[in-house]
């Protein structure tokens, strides 16, 4: 991925994360929240909500961050910047339980803040991570794990909603987020003296 595609992703997550901040801030819950909410949770059937907990752990900060880890230590490309990867994978919570505090939303059903998703946030990072690093994989074997990622990420964000910890807009907010800083992460990655072939 080019350095201008990448600036690009950053620009678009983060204009995505601010709009939905700032719509918040100031008139509440957006339009269309409640709806998508109640659609999602309609399909809610117990082998539904099942399986939403179990895709759930991937956006789980306690399984990522050893993921990460593992990604560094197996993958060559991952290794030569690998203070890039677990960079962005100590970051990104920091910067998910700032905005928490910052904006003050409630959760749908508690009084904890639930904007952004913590889940949502860490699962775009990491596989933002992942669909960026696969640029060195050949066509085929790339494209299968970008499909993969980005599949894991949208159901992470859809898992929350349908478990009934955030609002649609905060786990697309968490989505932006976490494709933000892994685009963020990319360009450092990309910033540095060549890699030894």
């Amino acid at each position: 991925m080019t350095r201008a595609r990448l600036r690009i992703v950053v620009a678009a997550s983060g204009a995505c994360f601010l709009a939905l901040a700032l719509t918040i801030a100031l008139a509440g819950t957006p339009p269309g929240d409640a709806a998508v909410r109640d659609a999602l949770l309609a399909l809610a059937a117990p082998p539904v909500v099942a399986a939403m907990r179990v895709v759930n752990h991937a956006g789980s900060w306690g399984l990522l961050l050893p993921a990460v880890v593992l990604l560094v230590l197996a993958y060559r490309p991952a290794r030569a910047r690998w203070w890039a990867w677990l960079g962005l994978m100590v970051v990104a919570p920091l910067a998910e339980g700032a905005l928490k505090v910052a904006v003050g939303r409630p959760r749908p059903e508690a009084l904890s803040m639930g904007f952004p998703s913590g889940h949502a946030t860490a699962a775009a990072a990491f596989f933002g991570a992942v669909i960026y690093l696969a640029g060195a994989l050949p066509p085929a074997p790339r494209r299968l794990v970008r499909a993969g990622a980005a599949l894991v990420i949208v159901l992470v964000a859809v898992a929350r909603v349908m478990l009934r910890a955030h609002w649609p807009s905060d786990a697309l907010a968490g989505v932006c987020l976490g494709l933000a800083l892994a685009s963020a992460a990319a360009l450092l990655d990309q910033g540095g003296p060549p890699r030894r072939r």
